[in-house]
């Protein structure tokens, strides 16, 4: 069962609150769309243009919130002040650009944290944001739409995927009763949620959101020493979590036209990596396509490289490092159970859902428009 949102979570008192704008938007409206997760808080604010969004400013930063969760079931008071301070920089950047339409949205680990009520009054207190803590299936969704321009028209089914720092969502699509032409505008009609599917609609067949992420299975095998035992440990322990998924459970098996697209800084990493960049650019990596055979290739040259070659890989990155083996073994079960020769790589996301869910609610964008990121 997807976990609930903590009671009152999102409550904001009026007087601490940036303020709202009821007003219908103007052409130059600027939307905003926060994700913190179990790992990092990032945040686009964007105009939309015409039916895409230009990005006008972002903030990334890894603050760590779920570091030490899974062993005691509580967000540490060292990992919501790093929080609370990135939170600070995001609302100084909301004020600065005066954006009034906006969702700040967090997700895992404050799902599960025993003390996340505690962290939101805390939140409120301190920047006034209305930030408030989605269920899964929403997470699941909202990462779907913004993959939408992925989707090729030769599609029949779908797995999207979305590796995050304490979760990992599964959502397959049956695209079959949707013409090739539409199938890209299916998925974005998912806005209001998961229907059983209308005839010739998307039919979501089954979605699951996994409690492991990039940061948790590390965190679920950190006392391995052996880095291949770790790493295999890793695959089997996310695979075991599968055992609850209709396509797993019936063994579905991938075709010429089945498609995977896998969201995360995980796949971004590793396509990066097969690319062979030294500084990362979003334009070669968005919309890539891999095959198992490269993906497999990258993830044995992670393991050759070892934790310390790892570290100095300028491929992989500083902030990635320690996370790229668990996010590695997530990817390869999935790979390994579903081979396909068309894994889309997405550099885009939560945050990117949320933007596009927004500008198509206040109809600053075409509800059937391909959205993009300009």
């Amino acid at each position: 069962m997807a976990p609930r949102r903590p009671a009152g979570a999102d409550a904001i008192p009026a007087a601490k609150a940036l303020p709202a704008d009821t007003r219908k938007p103007g052409d130059g409206a600027l939307y905003a769309a926060l994700d913190l997760g179990t790992n990092s808080c990032r945040m686009l604010i964007a105009r939309p243009s015409g039916g895409q969004f230009q990005v006008i400013d972002s903030f990334s930063k890894p603050v760590q919130l779920g570091l030490g969760l899974e062993a005691s079931g509580r967000l540490s008071r060292q990992s919501m002040s790093r929080t609370v301070h990135a939170l600070q920089v995001c609302r100084r950047k909301l004020e600065q650009h005066g954006v009034r339409r906006m969702r700040l949205v967090a997700t895992e680990a404050c799902r599960r944290a025993r003390n996340s009520r505690d962290f939101m009054r805390l939140i409120r207190r301190e920047t006034g944001l209305p930030l408030e803590v989605i269920a899964a299936e929403e997470e699941a969704r909202l990462a779907v739409i913004s993959c939408a321009p992925l989707v090729n028209v030769q599609t029949e089914q779908l797995l999207v995927v979305d590796i995050g720092g304490g979760s990992t969502e599964l959502v397959w699509i049956d695209l079959r009763e949707v013409e090739p032409a539409q199938r890209s505008r299916a998925i974005m009609r998912l806005t209001n949620g998961f229907p059983d599917g209308a005839a010739g609609s998307a039919r979501v067949v089954d979605w699951i959101s996994v409690p492991l992420g990039v940061a948790t299975l590390r965190d679920q095998f950190a006392d391995v020493s052996d880095d291949p035992a770790r790493f295999a440990l890793m695959s089997w322990q996310f695979e075991q979590m599968l055992e609850d998924f209709a396509p797993y459970i019936t063994g579905v098996r991938a075709d010429d036209a089945f498609q995977i697209i896998g969201t995360s800084g995980t796949v971004t990493t590793v396509a990066a990596s097969h690319l062979g960049l030294k500084r990362y650019d979003r334009t070669k990596v968005d919309g890539l396509s891999m095959t198992s055979a490269e993906i497999d290739r990258v993830i044995h040259n992670y393991l050759a490289l070892g934790p310390e070659g790892r570290r100095a890989d300028p491929r992989i990155g500083r902030e990635r490092h320690a996370l790229i083996m668990s996010g590695a073994a997530i990817l390869q079960t999935l790979m390994r159970v579903w081979p396909t020769s068309r894994l889309s790589v997405a550099d885009r996301g939560l945050r990117e859902g949320l933007l596009y869910s927004q500008m198509v609610r206040d109809g600053v964008l075409a509800s059937d428009g391909l959205m993009g990121v300009a």
